[in-house]
């Protein structure tokens, strides 16, 4: 995947016919989505599947709302359908929600099935890049969201490093030998993945009893709901003091190639493999339960030691049987990633043996990338096992204008009805990152409840009909705009950053940070103009508010490239007036982007650290876990980290505290060696840049705000009068 990072994803088995509607669980969920105690509107009532599949009803009786399905999700897809059709509500991560005081009635039934047997959700890096620091009041909303939008398939890896614990422990390694292994809780994504250990911890005691038991609350919330949450298997990763432990073992030494020591990797051929997948989902399913459905990659960017047939093929069985040893009823749960990412490796000969080595009901191949880099159609679907097709989103979990609205509209369906599909059972989303571009994730969702292409185009205006609680015709052409530029998407692995983000440099593009734009730039001021229209009528919308400040926020993140380049120019002819100018100016615009992002809760980096915080009970803990978040975000690993960047984020406070700094260093320093007419010392500088960052990460000063400050259309309106036509004049 793009930048180093990885992706893990899992997959599901067939849901019970039955209908099985819990009337008490459903009223507290109608609860907590309709604030004011309205759920005594609702009449709650089973019906059974319709073809082994989900369905709800809606319908009205005796002025209340009935709401019929033949589970807990499918109640809550019914009320998110009442919710959207009637009372105009648009529920997302990025809003508040306002009912009406008046719930509308309902005549005739509406009737909806969905043709998918499985809803996924989830990837291994969101549980780092936006869940690391989650309480169970966020998880609790997050879960309800899933219900809303039909996802019955969520991944569920909260908590397991409490689980390996208590294997490794069994198998008689110590705590110190445990500390040099896992991961701080920030980086336990490509712990789990294999990729480092140790980085960013040790890890306390109380986290891993506190998550064990924050996973058994996810586990029967999603349950209660009717949702097969899809667990963690054993793919080979032991503590690095394994190797001296069983000398015997096959343990092979691998690296990630991103300036982590090496990690220890036990080979499937070896017997302990079996031996301690078996007790890890024993011990798991002790703790947290199953249905059954494990996800495992043991080749996740790694390119197998050799491509003979016969070797895949005894590899993959012995995987398998690492779980079904344990399990008898065991999916595995593989992503198709690897044969897009090592495609010269995973030529058809190599993808059936891997495939193949296992029953088709008891493995599911999950089509990571299928809204860009679809694999099922050239490996004939893959090779007959069952197989989802899949949004991939937001790498590093970095902020951006970002998707491919037209593609994730129509593809589904396409797929779906394609006969050379063949078993394709489901849809998902597997985005590194969430809480972002939240209408790229509502058009997708949409396909749940339905066989058939969506036209992006009408709605869209449907879409901000519901958000914003009104017709606007600015805001229409603003979406028109938005659709056809920054929604896009086309081949780039992710959306564009900003410059403002890198490393100080003069170059227009740098390693890391996504400058280049697939889209003409001009034609999104066209949108922002429309928006700031449509402001004095659709300022009471939080939902539009939000999307005001995003497009602002994109457009001052696209005009810092011409800037920097105005200022490079300036460099390249010794004109020390001239950088000084736009220096200044380049400086002021980071001022103005955090201004307008500190009016978001959604865009600060206070929010994140205190976040961090609150899971500590020591002092010692609450450092341990802001070090990491602070880390995670820039740096990524040490001061001389290669994936420095690879999950930045356009936060306030982030903007102001770190980045401007680093540029207002490297503007000193540039100022001075063109007053002085001698080179500017890049090496210099380079090594007083990476002090300064490592300081910054290590520090515990609490100096950012969890709180959102200032008005965002009127921010918004300032920025458009002041950067409107310098950034219309700009050259990109």
């Amino acid at each position: 995947m793009r930048k180093w990072l990885f992706v893990f994803i899992g997959i599901t088995i067939s849901l019970k016919a039955a209908a099985q509607v819990d009337e008490q669980a459903s009223r507290a969920f109608i609860n907590r989505v309709i604030p004011g105690g309205k759920a005594d509107a609702f009449i709650i009532e089973s019906i059974p599947q319709q073809n082994g599949k989900d369905v709800f009803e809606l319908a009205g009786r005796n002025g209340k709302i009935v709401l019929r399905g033949n589970n807990g999700l499918s109640i809550a897809s019914a009320l998110n359908y009442y919710l959207k059709n009637y009372c105009l509500v648009e529920i997302s991560w990025n809003t508040d929600v306002k009912i009406p005081a008046s719930l509308p009635q309902v005549t005739g039934i509406i009737h909806k099935s969905t043709p998918y047997q499985y809803r996924y959700y989830l990837n291994y890096c969101t549980f780092n890049y936006s869940m690391s620091w989650w309480d169970w009041e966020r998880w609790q909303k997050e879960i309800d969201w899933m219900a809303l939008n039909g996802i019955n398939m969520p991944l569920a890896i909260t908590g397991e490093e409490a689980v390996w614990q208590d294997v490794y422990k069994s198998m008689g390694f110590s705590n110190k030998q445990l500390d040099e292994f896992f991961s701080g809780p920030a980086y336990f994504s490509w712990f789990w993945m294999g990729n480092i250990d140790a980085w960013g911890g040790p890890l306390p005691q109380h986290w891993m009893d506190s998550h064990k038991a924050l996973q058994k609350q996810i586990l029967e919330r999603e349950r209660s709901f009717g949702m097969k949450p899809v667990l963690s298997s054993f793919t080979g990763h032991v503590p690095p003091s394994f190797k001296d432990k069983f000398p015997a073992a096959k343990v092979k030494k691998t690296n990630w190639d991103a300036g982590f020591p090496d990690v220890y990797i036990l080979d499937p051929d070896d017997p302990m493999f079996e031996t301690i997948g078996k007790k890890y989902i024993e011990a798991q399913t002790k703790e947290f339960g199953t249905d059954h459905l494990y996800s495992a990659d043991t080749f996740n960017e790694n390119v197998p030691p050799t491509n003979d047939s016969t070797y895949l093929d005894g590899m993959s069985k012995k995987v398998f049987n690492s779980m079904a040893a344990a399990d008898p009823q065991a999916v595995w749960v593989m992503q198709g990633w690897m044969f897009h990412y090592n495609n010269k490796f995973w030529q058809p000969q190599q993808i059936k043996a891997l495939l193949n080595a296992v029953p088709n009901e008891q493995m599911i191949v999950l089509d990571l990338y299928s809204d860009a880099h679809p694999v099922w159609n050239r490996t004939d679907a893959y090779y007959g096992k069952p197989w989802i097709w899949s949004m991939l989103q937001n790498f590093g979990g970095n902020i951006s204008l970002f998707g491919r609205m037209r593609h994730v509209a129509a593809d589904p369906a396409i797929a779906l009805h394609d006969p050379e599909s063949n078993n394709m059972r489901g849809i998902g989303i597997t985005p590194e990152g969430i809480e972002q571009n939240p209408t790229l994730f509502a058009l997708m969702l949409e396909n749940v409840w339905r066989d058939t292409p969506i036209d992006a185009d009408a709605w869209l205006k449907d879409y901000a009909h519901r958000r914003y609680g009104s017709v606007n015709q600015q805001a229409n052409e603003a979406w028109h705009i938005l659709l056809n530029t920054v929604y896009s998407g086309g081949l780039t692995e992710g959306g564009p950053e900003s410059i403002i983000i890198a490393r100080p440099t003069l170059k227009k593009t740098i390693d890391r940070v996504l400058t280049k734009l697939n889209y003409d730039p001009k034609e999104l001021l066209t949108a922002w103009g429309h928006l700031i229209q449509a402001a004095d009528s659709l300022n009471e919308s939080d939902g539009f508010k939000y999307d005001l400040v995003d497009v602002t926020r994109q457009v001052l993140a696209n005009y810092a490239t011409p800037l920097q380049q105005q200022m490079a120019a300036a460099v390249n002819k010794k004109d020390r007036v001239a950088f000084e100018k736009y220096s200044t100016d380049f400086l002021q615009l980071m001022d103005d982007m955090d201004a307008l992002l500190a009016t978001r809760k959604d865009f600060l980096l206070g929010k994140w650290i205190n976040e961090a915080r609150a899971n500590g009970i020591t002092a010692r803990e609450k450092n341990l876990y802001e070090l990491n978040a602070r880390n995670l975000v820039t740096l990524w690993g040490d001061k001389e980290s290669g994936l420095s960047e690879y999950s930045n984020r356009q936060w306030s406070g982030l903007i102001k505290g770190y980045y401007k700094q680093r540029w207002a260093m490297y503007f000193t320093q540039m100022d001075k060696a063109l007053a002085s007419g001698v080179s500017f010392d890049a090496k210099s500088f380079d090594k007083q840049v990476k002090n300064w960052e490592w300081q910054w990460v290590n520090t515990h000063n609490n100096a950012y705000v969890d709180v959102a400050t200032g008005n965002e259309v009127a921010t918004s309106k300032k920025m458009f009068v002041k950067y409107g036509t310098l950034a219309q004049q700009a050259n990109y």
